[in-house]
């Protein structure tokens, strides 16, 4: 995994809810998925499946999304590869934040929304009749933009998907694993027991993360999780993020430029009117794009 040797934010998304336990830092809203349902196992379903390990994780094929008459997307393409990060940038109001809500299906939580074209996450399109989308979302969980700790526990918020999912494994040994993955066991140790609100704001945002990968998912979402944060809080995110990489595959909007040549492999340019102008590795975007609109935007001539 390569990164940038540069050390060193938003479309006004609503924060959700979600009942069902899925792996997000929210919770989403949706119905009770069986243990066996579709994308809750090996996806080797009829209409496009992928052999372990394949490249591509996650692929868009013609996206449009509306609102009520308004495209905040139109005619989107881009294939993610695994097991990386990949930045998304533009901005405010070009639609990246639109497009990370749609590969969980998030935005079937905005009656206005509607979307159409095809996005396959491991080769089935996520918008097939036949797809959960709450086992969906506990294969691609997500983390938001502002810290948001369940009124519980440190060890109840990470528990909390675990729960509410019933997985059969040690509780106590996950919530300490998600713990230590997310950077933040050292430092909360000894309070397993204390309320997550009581924790600083960069603390909160790593319990939130904690909690969105102890159920284990394929894919974490995260929409400027570092745009609240004070610069060391940040830095924190930022280290986490790239460990992270090594193991999940991590889509992140962000709106800071030097964040995402810092962290990620590959880079999305949306610019307005929800177009994808350029995807490439993030070395080329910012050093040499192939589009005039993306280096105007790129060095600040507009945007």
């Amino acid at each position: 995994m390569t990164r940038n040797d540069t050390r060193n934010a938003d479309d006004g998304d609503e924060q959700r809810t979600n009942s069902s336990g899925t792996a997000v830092s929210e919770p989403t809203a949706g119905s009770e998925a069986t243990s066996g349902s579709l994308l809750d196992s090996s996806l080797d379903v009829e209409g496009g499946s992928v052999p372990a390990g394949a490249d591509t994780v996650i692929e868009a094929r013609d996206i449009d999304v509306f609102y009520d008459d308004a495209q905040a997307l139109q005619g989107v393409d881009i294939e993610i590869p695994e097991n990386g990060v990949t930045a998304l940038i533009g901005p405010s109001g070009c639609g990246k934040s639109t497009f990370l809500r749609t590969i969980n299906r998030m935005n079937d939580l905005i009656d206005a929304a509607r979307v159409e074209g095809e996005l396959r996450f491991e080769g089935k399109n996520v918008y097939d009749d036949d797809v959960d989308p709450v086992a969906l979302r506990r294969k691609i969980g997500m983390v938001f933009q502002t810290p948001n700790p369940f009124p519980k526990s440190i060890r109840d918020n990470v528990a909390f998907g675990l729960d509410v999912q019933e997985k059969d494994v040690d509780v106590d040994e996950t919530v300490r694993t998600a713990l230590e993955r997310a950077a933040l066991l050292e430092e909360v140790e000894d309070q397993l027991d204390s309320s997550g609100l009581d924790l600083s704001g960069g603390q909160q945002q790593r319990l939130c993360i904690a909690r969105a990968i102890a159920p284990d998912p394929d894919v974490i979402l995260m929409d400027e999780p570092a745009s609240a944060l004070d610069p060391i809080a940040t830095s924190k995110i930022e280290d986490l993020i790239e460990d992270l990489a090594e193991e999940y595959t991590v889509v992140i909007v962000t709106h800071n430029m030097q964040q995402a040549a810092r962290i990620s492999d590959k880079t999305a340019v949306f610019l307005t009117g929800g177009e994808l102008v350029e995807f490439d590795d993030t070395d080329k975007i910012f050093q040499n794009p192939e589009h005039e609109r993306v280096e105007d935007y790129i060095t600040g001539k507009f945007g």
